[in-house]
């Protein structure tokens, strides 16, 4: 028996109009192994000790009583997207509740990315796509000496979520406001190498595609890009097939929800459908 995680059923019947979203999940899910049916060392340990590690930690509870806060926020903001829109609403002009509701990364996922960022231990992380700036505190929280650079391309959001990392005492994360094709390229010029990224926002081939192939030229020898949503679309599954076939990229991880794509030159390469 194929045993849906709940938060990945609900984006499926949120937009039940994307027949083909629910095609995908379900192959994904059959051809998905557990810890069990990974042979890899590497991929096996991370299975075993991060990914599955379902264990509550204190650094979560803070960051989820803010989030409960935001989806009772009745503000209504003005809403910028230079990307590809909202799978859920397009309106310009939303309430701060619904943004938290349909946008922000559920705990399951957020806290996944914590226990990857702190496992990786980056000594720099980018994260595109700020939002109201729960996965951002996440990120903060995994590795509090590293410099986390967060782009928004929304100034409204990006002002509610420094808002927020500063109700958590965050001093390590600097939010960067506007369009990612302009911001992300002076960013990866400024840094001498890359550990981390996040990727969650632009969902569209040419872009993701242009971010991570600027991203190549300052990764460091054992780096991790996360997508997010690669089902999104056509296009978003077209970049992620790219994405694991570049000779650079050594391991990736298909989660459904979001694509791994590990840098580790040392490393044979091997592509994983994994069930979370």
């Amino acid at each position: 028996m194929i045993d849906f995680p709940i938060s990945d059923l609900k984006l499926i019947f949120t937009n039940m109009i994307n027949f083909q979203l629910l095609v995908d999940f379900i192959g994904h899910q059959f051809k998905a192994k557990t810890r069990h049916g990974v042979h890899s060392p590497f991929v096996y340990r991370l299975l075993d000790q991060v990914i599955y590690d379902f264990r509550g930690k204190m650094v979560y509870q803070e960051i989820e009583e803010l989030r409960s806060t935001l989806l009772r926020d009745e503000q209504r903001i003005t809403i910028t997207d230079y990307g590809a829109g909202s799978l859920v609403n397009n309106n310009k002009q939303r309430q701060v509740k619904d943004i938290a509701r349909n946008a922000l990364k559920p705990a399951r996922i957020a806290q996944l990315i914590y226990r990857l960022v702190e496992d990786l231990n980056p000594r720099n992380s980018i994260e595109l796509g700020t939002c109201l700036g729960i996965t951002t505190a996440y990120l903060a929280k995994a590795v509090p000496d590293t410099k986390i650079y967060s782009i928004e391309g929304c100034p409204m959001t990006a002002a509610i979520a420094s808002e927020n990392l500063k109700k958590l005492h965050l001093t390590n994360v600097e939010v960067l406001v506007g369009n990612f094709d302009v911001v992300l390229p002076g960013l990866i010029e400024e840094l001498p190498e890359i550990d981390f990224v996040f990727i969650d926002g632009n969902h569209t081939k040419k872009a993701t595609l242009d971010y991570f192939n600027r991203l190549l030229t300052k990764l460091s020898p054992n780096s991790l890009i996360i997508f997010d949503d690669i089902y999104w679309s056509t296009e978003m599954k077209e970049a992620w097939q790219e994405i694991k076939s570049h000779s650079e990229v050594s391991v990736t991880i298909d989660l459904f929800r979001m694509g791994l794509a590990f840098v580790r030159r040392a490393q044979e390469k091997e592509d994983f459908y994994v069930r979370f």
